[in-house]
């Protein structure tokens, strides 16, 4: 029987909040530096914990071409908006790691 590696979450609870802003720049980079494709709830996901992550002490309207596609990130948001920006960094680094091996 082989034995399957499973991949290492940082423990998020344990770190200082400037740790898990460093984790949080760490997940960022491997996200946008990956050729993987992902589903679009996920990607939904990721665009939501981002934002509600750096842009919190703003609103934040969904700019671009399509109104449908403007709808469902609004959509998105709306369902963090009652994270906080630690809560969604924290969000973010485990739905990268879990979704981006490295």
């Amino acid at each position: 029987m082989e034995l399957v590696s499973l991949p290492k979450f940082p423990n998020l609870t344990a770190m200082t909040p400037e740790e898990v802003d460093k984790e949080f720049l760490r997940a960022y980079e491997k996200a946008s530096k990956t050729s993987l494709k992902f589903p679009p709830d996920i990607m939904l996901q990721l665009y939501a914990f981002y934002k509600q992550a750096t842009e919190h002490t703003r609103v934040y309207i969904p700019s671009g071409d399509s109104d449908v596609k403007n709808a469902f990130k609004l959509n998105a948001l709306l369902q963090v908006r009652n994270m906080t920006p630690q809560e969604a960094k924290e969000a973010y680094i485990k739905l990268v790691d879990e979704n981006i091996v490295d």
